[in-house]
């Protein structure tokens, strides 16, 4: 049984940072899924794809792994770059493209 521990990022249709600061630990699919012939559902017998535990910290995540006997592995939180801009500049004269309407 081997889990991922990572940091969600914050939800691209909205300016806040919701639900991105804990740390998530969801285990990998053992089972492949398999597509119902009579409704074209997708299915699964694996229980453990619908277990998803929230931390607060990464320490807290690694340990519970840690105790349980899980194996995991961390992906690294991408932190997104804020730029710095300013109305101003659309209008300089430095610009590399010429402002029109």
């Amino acid at each position: 049984m081997s889990a991922r521990i990572f940091r969600p990022s914050r939800n691209p249709m909205q300016s806040g940072k919701g639900k991105s600061k804990n740390w998530v630990l969801v285990f990998e699919p053992q089972t492949a899924q398999n597509i119902e012939p009579l409704l074209g559902r997708v299915s699964t017998s694996d229980m453990q794809s619908q277990v998803r535990l929230n931390f607060d910290s990464l320490e807290s995540a690694k340990s519970y792994a840690k105790k349980n006997g899980i194996t995991y592995r961390v992906d690294v939180a991408h932190e997104a770059e804020v730029k710095q801009v300013s109305y101003p500049d659309n209008f300089k004269n430095t610009r590399k493209t010429p402002w029109t309407h």
